[in-house]
């Protein structure tokens, strides 16, 4: 059976929701949380998959792609990366996984957008 994107999004959500971030990490440390929460849940992501010409998503699982930032990253500077994901014909939907929230809009180039904080996971509003 054949997930839509919102029901695929979903399932990722929720395999993430049991990550419990250490404040100090590496960006290839969450890369190993995210792959690890994903794969318990029968997610198995490819990982640094490329999208488009110079544009490799850092994960990737049935049209979903999954970009992990650490921090708090600046639209101004992620936007623009997010959108050569969106421009893909390959990625149906997008989720940002970051340390502090970073407000996003709903959707890139008509394609849903999510956003999930790891610091909210320990209940820490930043």
């Amino acid at each position: 059976m054949i997930q839509s994107t919102a029901a695929q999004m979903d399932r990722i959500m929720a395999a993430l929701q049991v990550i419990r971030s250490p404040l100090i990490q590496e960006e290839y440390d969450l890369h190993h949380l995210v792959r690890d929460a994903l794969t318990v849940q029968g997610i198995i992501p490819l990982h640094e998959y490329p999208v488009a010409p110079r544009a490799r998503v850092d994960f990737f699982w049935e049209g979903i792609g999954v970009e992990i930032k650490r921090g708090k990253p600046a639209p101004s500077q992620l936007l623009p990366q997010l959108r050569r994901y969106a421009a893909s014909p390959l990625i149906q939907g997008l989720i940002l996984i970051s340390e502090r929230s970073v407000a996003l809009p709903g959707t890139l180039m008509g394609k849903p957008v999510r956003t999930l904080c790891l610091h909210r996971l320990w209940g820490i509003s930043l």
